[in-house]
């Protein structure tokens, strides 16, 4: 047993040696040489936001981000919900050489699939709503803007051509240098 003393944290009172209660308020007593706590860490902080009844089950997909920083995205809107959610690299996307790109799976356990998917919903109609309010406005349709999926599969295996094409002048470079 410690002999440092113990205060009321309620009433702020001295208490006698051998007391586990306040006198005065019935409060348990604490050491009063104990410093401040320390502050939570942002894991601490995230498990707090969480809500216990959709943390149980299996694993289901609730949604598909096209890159980690959509997947990111979406886990943060769960997560301000209390949905606990995780994401991981899309089944066939294994590219060593393009770590942060390529579509994310985003899972929420069972208990939370409904919520997730009516958190999602929401976020979905708020922006259909927001394109169309651009649409009436007289902006050019938002959705012009997107590109079609033969349009990013040609702009990916460009950047990868031109990628490519910056490795092959260094190693020419390289090859005469030492012949």
């Amino acid at each position: 047993m410690s002999s440092a003393p113990l205060v009321c944290p309620g009433c702020g009172q001295d208490a006698p040696p051998g007391e586990r209660f306040c006198a005065a308020c019935g409060m348990p007593l604490v050491f009063a040489d104990v410093g401040p706590v320390s502050a939570a860490t942002e894991r601490q902080q995230r498990a707090r936001k969480i809500k216990k009844q959709y943390s149980e089950g299996p694993l289901r997909r609730v949604a598909v981000g096209r890159h980690q920083a959509e997947a990111e995205l979406i886990s943060g809107l769960l997560l301000e919900h209390g949905i606990p959610s995780m994401f991981k690299r899309s089944a066939g996307f294994d590219v060593p050489d393009m770590l942060f790109s390529g579509p994310r799976d985003v899972f929420v356990p069972q208990s939370g699939e409904e919520a997730a998917r009516e958190v999602l919903a929401e976020v979905e109609a708020e922006h259909d709503a927001a394109g169309e309010r651009a649409v009436a406005d007289g902006e050019e349709d938002p959705g012009a803007r997107r590109a079609t999926r033969s349009t990013r599969t040609m702009a990916v295996g460009l950047s990868i051509a031109l990628a490519m094409l910056s490795i092959v002048p260094a190693s020419i470079l390289l090859a005469k240098a030492f012949t």
